[in-house]
């Protein structure tokens, strides 16, 4: 990758840098320049008068705002810290990068789809949440878009990190380990990937972002999942071929059913399969 164009003065704020895509970004951005990846409790989306004051303090050449409220079940049940870190905390990081004139990568979400498409969504695609957290993050997104110029909204889908984090890979490799049968929905479909994906393919286009002056349409919204969609169960079934040799694997059956079968709090899309050309026709990265 090539960064000439910054100065080892370039400084990137990155928020959510212990979640499952964070950690994974946080060593390759500080290949590019000095990183404040605050804490939670060093930088509280849910404390929305004192973010204005570090943000400024520390004067970011761009912010990557990776942090969320993603507990899909928990949103229906606590919609108002949904609301805090997808809504309205977005909003306060648009105003502050507005202020300093410089890029805001913000993360989104499938979920602001109602999944009734018959076949992958695009940019241009009307949302229609079907959840809380779908809702707060489609506020999010419109908070940014009303109250900055530069930013780039990434949309990704059914994130997992093998290593680290509350995600479907990790929750059907410990049930591999616990159950001789487990029950996966068959007809939900969406585009498995991976948060090592997500970090190397935003790293790459960072550079990219500042030759937007001439190229106004690498501003906006883009969808980034990799490229092989799928239901939940032939996700489950791909984990389990992938594991079935490590110590302690005891499940004898993956059984496939129905979405109305699995009962959940939060409705959630039957296809969420997002359409990447945009993102791939915009920035110059190594393949899908």
């Amino acid at each position: 990758m090539n960064y000439n164009f910054l100065t080892t003065n370039y400084k990137l704020l990155l928020t959510g840098s212990s979640g499952q895509v964070g950690c994974e970004m946080l060593p390759l951005l500080r290949e590019i320049g000095h990183v404040w990846a605050p804490t939670r409790n060093e930088f509280d989306l849910s404390n929305l008068n004192s973010l204005p004051s570090k943000v400024q303090q520390y004067k970011p050449n761009i912010i990557i705002n990776l942090a969320a409220y993603t507990d899909v079940e928990g949103a229906e049940i606590d919609s108002t810290s949904a609301k805090y870190i997808n809504h309205l905390a977005p909003s306060v990081l648009a105003k502050e990068a507005n202020k300093l004139k410089i890029p805001l990568i913000h993360f989104s979400t499938d979920y602001v789809f109602d999944g009734t498409k018959g076949t992958s969504y695009n940019e241009t695609d009307t949302p229609n949440p079907l959840n809380v957290y779908g809702q707060t993050k489609l506020n999010g997104e419109k908070e940014i878009e009303r109250n900055h110029d530069k930013y780039l909204i990434i949309r990704v889908a059914w994130i997992y990190n093998k290593k680290k984090g509350k995600n479907f890979f990790r929750t059907i490799a410990n049930l591999c380990k616990t159950k001789n049968i487990i029950d996966v929905v068959e007809d939900e479909i969406g585009n498995p990937t991976s948060a090592q994906f997500i970090a190397k393919k935003i790293s790459s286009i960072i550079s990219q972002i500042y030759c937007v002056e001439t190229t106004k349409n690498k501003w906006g919204i883009f969808h980034l999942v990799e490229e092989s969609s799928m239901s939940r169960f032939d996700f489950a079934c791909n984990i389990l071929n992938e594991i079935k040799h490590e110590h302690g694997i005891v499940v004898q059956k993956i059984n496939p059913i129905k979405r109305h079968e699995y009962k959940t709090i939060a409705n959630r899309p039957q296809n969420s399969v997002l359409d990447t050309q945009k993102f791939y026709k915009t920035f110059q990265v190594n393949g899908k």
